[in-house]
């Protein structure tokens, strides 16, 4: 025995979705574009419910990923581990990101580039420290090896950390320039080479 639709009501905080009520009583939302084949009066079936009930779960799950998405990049493993917090079921969840590639709006190469470049720009790391954050994220090592290999030259990177910090030891002897520089470089990722070449240089040019 199913249940009878008494009234459809176009939502007044978003008039993309509406109310659906069954018996007299609100039973679930809809995006106004699943509910256009509704009406007042029409009997549903538990199982078409269920099916509508849904429909609209995967819509919001889909709805909330895509404005996380807003601030910045995600990897897949960010947008996952974001609709985990919020109980959205495994079934769901992998429907909304089989979506989001689908549209183009998640790519994990195109994260890890997009972190590399972003990196490179405003904080340089060494590939360790990349390396790190990337697999934090998710990325699969095949994916963060390329977007190193391509974007990544750990000497020059090192040189940019490097200048961008030595004006606060420049009161510092050679050998606490060197203690300094060398912890400070090494915590980004830098590996012992590069970071005695680069400090090599800055003390040439002084």
């Amino acid at each position: 025995m199913g249940r009878t639709i008494t009234a459809i009501e176009v939502q007044k905080r978003n008039k993309e979705r509406v109310s659906v009520f069954l018996n007299g009583e609100y039973a679930f939302g809809l995006p106004l574009i699943e509910a256009a084949h509704l009406r007042k009066g029409q009997i549903l079936a538990e199982e078409d419910i269920a099916q509508l009930q849904a429909i609209d779960e995967r819509h919001q799950a889909f709805e909330y990923a895509v404005r996380y998405l807003g601030n910045r990049p995600r990897s897949t493993q960010e947008i996952r581990r974001k609709l985990e917090q919020r109980d959205v079921e495994d079934v769901v969840i992998d429907h909304v990101i089989e979506r989001l590639e689908t549209l183009g709006y998640v790519d994990d190469m195109d994260f890890a580039r997009w972190w590399v470049r972003n990196r490179e720009e405003f904080r340089p790391r060494g590939p360790m420290a990349l390396r790190s954050e990337l697999r934090e994220k998710g990325i699969d090592n095949a994916i963060i090896d390329q977007a190193i290999n391509e974007l990544v030259d750990p000497l020059d990177s090192a040189r940019k950390a490097a200048q961008k910090k030595a004006s606060s030891y420049r009161r510092a002897d050679e050998i606490t320039f060197r203690r300094r520089m060398t912890g400070y470089l090494s915590r980004r990722g830098f590996d012992y080479d590069t970071v005695k070449a680069v400090i090599d240089e800055l003390l040439d040019e002084e």
